[in-house]
């Protein structure tokens, strides 16, 4: 018979407890002091910049929230976070959520890089620091706008997927309703769902998590597209992708080498832009949204997003690319490239460039736009229970603007960091990428989407720093050999029974 040792007991008593967590504390030391330090930052901005601040779209998502609709540009996955906090009647805690949020996908970084990869506590901190740090992801948190929430989720499809090295399906039907989640609050989640089945399937994670994953992903969007037919009269998540693939072809498309007669294609011919290519506006953005230089308002006020003209934009900007693919490809590799520079040039345009800085004074009064059956000023105070704009108060307001003069990630840093991972999936080929592959991928394709599909927005980079940071920090680990506390322990010995 073999004598086998009592596994050490686990003090449950209160004191126990209290000593594990004084243990934990002090072997995270390091990134605990950094996330007090962010919170901090945080604080400051909610003190400087009350209740919130504000962007173009912020207005439609409280509109939602205060009269639920499936709205025709753009899920509703946030405006349902606002309508679960409209009894509170505060942009306040609305912003306070999303400050908790980019914490939390900071410490989502550091627990999978140093739980599953063994990586060293200042190395998964250093991982972790721009989504803490950085003065653009805090201003972000601080607009009424979707992206903290997206970039939570995207960051916690990942981890959960790199968090197991086999898969059930349970934790494989978890993973499709976070990307559920993911694709009712941005359009975009939709394609990370064929990234993550892609990646399951070449790691042959098995069929079982993979058919879940894809049936819990699909009953929540095919239950919103089936509300957005009801009301819209189109089985789609918005009425907006084909739009805005137009206004991606505004700058190049010719009709004259598109071969649009307009005798037989009058739908298409009055979408041509009659200003040459080469004197257009520097920005896609003109001819969507600025009625004086687009086409689009010729169909008449407020149609710009019916199924028709979403139907047949569609259709002209798929013959622009396919007459003139060259001049695609030169437009989508001029914004991705946009992306990668130390500077930070001003675009799309200054009042747009200024709402990303929090020396901006635009919301400091609401505009009055028209909205649905209402205003976008007295949606917001509607929702707010009294004013709404942006109120700056110092010396708060003076340290953040100061602060993001000197503290941002520029654009060649995460250029540096998708090489890094780029790197690691390299030398990893054999393993076909190793786990680098997944947020490197993420991380790519969130850069390359909106160039491909919309226009460069420093906005739309945010999202790709915490994978393009997880893709390096794990290709550097990589590099290296594994810890012991990386590595999965042996099996247990089994134990013969006695005689």
């Amino acid at each position: 018979m073999v004598a086998v040792a009592d596994p050490p007991s686990v003090d449950a008593s209160p004191v126990g407890r209290w000593k594990r967590a004084v243990a934990l504390l002090r072997r995270h030391r390091v990134f605990a002091l950094t996330c007090a330090a962010a919170a901090v930052l945080r604080v400051v901005t909610m003190l400087g910049f009350g209740p919130a601040m504000w962007f173009n779209d912020s207005y439609d998502y409280v509109s939602v929230a205060l009269r639920p609709r499936p709205h025709p540009i753009r899920p509703d996955g946030y405006s349902f976070w606002l309508l679960i906090l409209k009894p509170f009647h505060s942009f306040g805690l609305v912003v306070f959520t999303q400050h908790v949020m980019g914490l939390a996908a900071a410490v989502t970084i550091y627990a999978l890089l140093t739980k599953r990869f063994g990586i060293p506590a200042w190395g998964a901190t250093l991982a972790a620091a721009p989504v803490l740090f950085d003065a653009y992801q805090i201003e972000l948190e601080q607009l009424v706008m979707s992206d903290t929430m997206f970039i939570l989720l995207v960051v916690g499809v990942v981890t959960l997927v790199l968090w197991h090295r086999t898969m059930s399906w349970k934790t494989g039907a978890v993973v499709g309703l976070l990307l559920a989640l993911t694709a009712l609050t941005r359009s975009i989640g939709l394609p990370i769902l064929v990234l993550i089945v892609a990646y399951l399937v070449v790691k042959r994670a098995g069929w079982r998590p993979v058919v879940a994953m894809v049936v819990a992903c699909a009953v929540p969007v095919l239950g919103y597209m089936s509300w957005f037919k009801a009301v819209n009269g189109q089985f789609a998540m918005t009425n907006s992708d084909g739009v805005i693939l137009y206004m991606r072809t505004a700058l190049f498309a010719d009709c004259h080498k598109m071969n649009i007669d307009s005798r037989k294609e009058l739908e298409l011919a009055l979408l041509c832009i009659n200003t040459p290519p080469d004197k257009r506006a520097p920005s896609a953005q003109a001819y969507l949204w600025w009625d004086e230089q687009n086409q689009l308002h010729v169909f008449g006020s407020g149609m710009k997003f019916t199924p028709q003209i979403n139907a047949d934009a569609s259709t002209f900007a798929k013959r622009a690319i396919l007459s003139q693919p060259g001049d695609y490809v030169a437009g989508v590799a001029k914004d991705f490239f946009r992306a990668f520079r130390w500077d930070r040039p001003q675009f799309p345009d200054a009042k747009t460039f200024l709402q990303y800085e929090f020396r901006n004074e635009y919301t400091r009064k609401l505009p009055a736009w028209s909205s649905y059956h209402s205003t976008t000023d007295r949606d917001a105070e509607a929702y707010e229970n009294g004013p709404a704009a942006t109120h700056v108060v110092s010396p708060w307001y003076d340290i953040m603007v100061g602060y993001q003069k000197v503290v941002r990630l520029p654009g060649i840093v995460l250029g540096v960091l998708l090489l890094v991972g780029l790197y690691g999936v390299a030398v990893r080929w054999r393993e076909l990428g190793g786990p680098a592959l997944l947020p490197w991928l993420g991380a790519v394709g969130l850069v390359l989407a909106p160039a491909a599909t919309a226009e460069f927005d420093y906005r739309y980079l945010l999202p790709a720093v915490p994978l393009a940071c997880m893709a390096a920090a794990i290709a550097l680990a990589g590099l290296r050999r594994p810890r012991p506390e990386a590595v999965e322990p042996p099996a247990a010995a089994a134990v013969p029974e006695p005689a």
